[in-house]
């Protein structure tokens, strides 16, 4: 994969994320689960500010920025607080999924960004229930 495929594929992850997190957020009950509303709409800061960093990679590469689609498919129904959480699991691990491709197309500055990002967003999985991965983002064998 070329670095600016591998960049735009992980912007269209990025903006798969950061809807999957609206439609989150817009479920959970800030005043009865105040710790899975507060880390769903971090998260949904941190992948906005990802996903805004990304668009000026694509651009800075030569490439014009991947649209987001219109909508997206739910990763669960997510109407319970165990729901939600699994689904912001799925998300993480797809966004992990996509910075480990990035890691392995990219070079320099933005490989070390790729890099953080995966880890982050592996961090961000454990933070939701997951379990620890011995590679985070590789694809299952």
């Amino acid at each position: 994969m070329t670095p600016l495929a591998a960049l735009q594929a992980t912007l269209a992850g990025e903006h798969a994320a950061l809807y999957v997190y609206g439609v989150l957020g817009g479920r959970v009950s800030s005043s009865h689960q105040r710790a899975l509303a507060a880390r769903i709409t971090a998260a949904y800061t941190t992948h906005r500010a990802r996903r805004d960093q990304l668009t000026v990679l694509v651009r800075g590469a030569g490439g014009d920025p991947v649209a987001a689609e219109p909508s997206y498919q739910l990763p669960g129904p997510g109407r319970t607080p165990a729901q939600l959480a699994a689904a912001a699991r799925v998300i993480e691990r797809r966004c992990a999924a996509v910075y480990a491709e990035a890691v392995g197309s990219t070079s320099r500055a933005d490989r070390a960004w790729a890099l953080h990002a995966l880890s982050d967003a592996a961090v961000r999985e454990l933070s939701f229930g997951g379990s620890p991965t011995e590679f985070p983002g590789a694809p299952d064998l």
